[in-house]
């Protein structure tokens, strides 16, 4: 079984790079974030050509979560339990889809960026990755051989490494300590990255500006976090650098984890 994670930045302005990419990539099970386009407005019918089932959590032009699956999609769950809300009034964003698929529950993930390290979004990220440790261990708890995947940008950067250069982030998010704590309280939950081991000193996403990508200036933000019962099936995994290539690439490479 193979499992992907793709932050795809908008799904209508990339659905043909999209359907070429499952067609070539032998995927079965693939999760994408900031689809950017409300659930009525998602080309649900393109992937369902060519034998994929849809699932897909959109409220407007921003953020969006989905999950395409050849083998299957049950007991869809939009947000996660304690998923904190944001906006006035306050309310939950498109930010998190559950599925089983071929016995793998998949949680496409898209974490608030905090912005900047004094803005309110920060604090709202801190909080949403707490509630997903809490409601991760939860699940945990109650089925320790789960199978589960969370997968998705995370917009946290947690080692050095996972950036070009430590000091152009200097006084940045996506580097900070609490950022990195709250990453690591997943981790430490009991799921593991399993793609890190296969792609040393790789990124996943380059920004479009300043010829971040052939300068190789990038970062790596976009995981696949397993469960213990999940990461023991894990054969390799890769980034898939090509797709960031060319015109009308998004700014992040899709992530691939391969399964006994």
């Amino acid at each position: 079984m193979r499992i992907a994670t793709w932050n795809v930045n908008s799904m209508r302005a990339r659905i043909d790079r999209a359907v070429a990419w499952l067609e070539r990539s032998d995927v079965d099970v693939v999760a994408f974030q900031e689809t950017k386009c409300k659930d009525e407005q998602f080309p649900t019918a393109r992937f369902e050509e060519i034998g994929y089932q849809v699932a897909h959590l959109g409220h407007s032009q921003w953020n969006g979560v989905a999950i395409v699956s050849r083998v299957g999609i049950d007991d869809v769950e939009r947000g996660f339990p304690g998923m904190p809300s944001w906006g006035d009034p306050p309310a939950a964003e498109a930010r998190a889809l559950g599925a089983t698929c071929g016995g793998v529950r998949v949680w496409s993930l898209y974490v608030p960026n905090g912005r900047t390290l004094d803005d309110p979004h920060l604090v709202y990220k801190l909080e949403w990755l707490k509630a997903l440790r809490a409601a991760g261990q939860n699940w945990l708890t109650a089925d320790p051989q789960a199978q589960i995947a969370l997968v998705g940008d995370w917009n946290v950067a947690p080692q050095d490494d996972d950036v070009w250069d430590m000091a152009a982030f200097e006084g940045s998010t996506h580097v900070s300590g609490p950022e990195r704590d709250a990453f690591n309280g997943v981790v430490d939950a009991g799921y593991a990255d399993v793609v890190r081991p296969h792609t040393p000193g790789a990124f996943t996403y380059w920004d479009y500006q300043q010829l971040r990508f052939p300068k190789r200036q990038g970062m790596r933000i976009d995981f696949a976090l397993a469960s213990p019962a999940l990461a023991s099936r894990v054969k390799t995994a890769v980034i898939d650098r090509e797709e960031r290539k060319g015109k009308g690439a998004s700014d992040h490479a899709p992530v691939i984890v391969d399964l006994t």
